[in-house]
């Protein structure tokens, strides 16, 4: 694992070359966004650029292991790109840089910087293309891979579960645990069917050019369950009529809808504190359950 005072630049270009591969230290980049993995691109000494995953802890290689076979299935019904593992150990998950730019990444500060407009309509097409095709995908296809299968009757369950096991350890606002039982108790939310998802889609997720999606990465969150997760992030940050420009070309290309899916999104969105809460008490790290707590219990 890292050592800080060893710096990352250098930890990382020792790691690559004991999996045999040469770097250019100078041109390694390093993104802090994800929650599991550090992220570093960078090229090799013969100009080939690559995308490293360091894992942050030693939980989340069980789970690699779950998302290496899931890509491997569902890469053959998307036209958008995802990883292909040439590296993949304990300590290191390395590929090919895929086509595209992120349409999303963090500056020095740590704040947000978006590379294309949210009301981006070609974005939005192109997001319902995708969404289709990856929901299109028969569950049994991905069935041995490892990645969680639910019913929407399931999904709902285990938020129920969940939030009783964040509520054990957290104090949490009345507004929100009330608004989260009047959202599992109302069956019009809901879908009544469940379809391979990414589980995290949004812009940090998914490589662009000319507004399009070129590639979708980190797959770590991918199940079998509700839909509305792979709309949510959508929902929640583009104007009204782009996340309808979204929907309507899901169901163009097959998609299956209900009426309220915009409304579940929100509701998913106002419930990101529990998964949140959960990570803090998986990791075990005082700074996310601080602000898991901050969360839960807004002033």
């Amino acid at each position: 694992m890292f050592n800080p005072e060893h710096g990352l630049v250098p930890h990382i270009s020792r790691l690559a070359t004991a999996h045999n591969l040469a770097l250019d230290e100078a041109s390694i980049s390093v993104n802090e966004l994800g929650l599991d993995f550090r992220v570093a691109i960078a090229e090799t000494l013969d100009g080939e650029a690559w995308v490293l995953r360091i894992p942050r802890r030693h939980d989340v290689i069980a789970r690699a292991e779950t998302e290496a076979r899931l890509l491997q299935a569902v890469a053959p019904h998307l036209s958008a790109a995802v990883p292909d593992w040439r590296i993949h150990t304990d300590e290191l998950i390395a590929y090919p840089l895929l086509p595209g730019k992120p349409g999303l990444t963090l500056d020095g500060a740590g704040a947000p910087v978006w590379h294309f407009d949210v009301a981006s309509l070609t974005y939005a097409e192109s997001l319902g293309d995708l969404l289709a095709e990856l929901h299109a995908i028969d569950p049994a296809e991905v069935r041995d891979t490892g990645v969680v299968f639910r019913t929407s009757d399931e999904t709902r369950q285990s938020w129920k579960r969940d939030i009783e096991t964040v509520a054990a350890e957290f104090d949490i606002a009345g507004n929100l645990r009330d608004r989260w039982q009047r959202w599992l108790h109302d069956d019009s939310y809901w879908p009544e069917h469940a379809v391979v998802t990414h589980g995290e889609i949004y812009a940090a997720h998914t490589l662009i050019l000319d507004e399009r999606i070129t590639a979708v990465l980190d797959w770590t969150t991918a199940s079998v369950g509700d839909p509305a997760k792979d709309f949510m992030f959508q929902q929640v940050t583009a104007p009204p009529e782009v996340f309808d420009a979204t929907v309507q070309r899901y169901v163009e290309r097959g998609g299956t809808i209900w009426p309220r899916l915009a409304e579940h999104c929100a509701e998913i969105f106002a419930a990101s504190p529990v998964p949140y809460g959960l990570f803090a008490l998986q990791t075990g790290d005082p700074e996310h359950r601080q602000a898991a707590a901050a969360q839960l219990k807004p002033q």
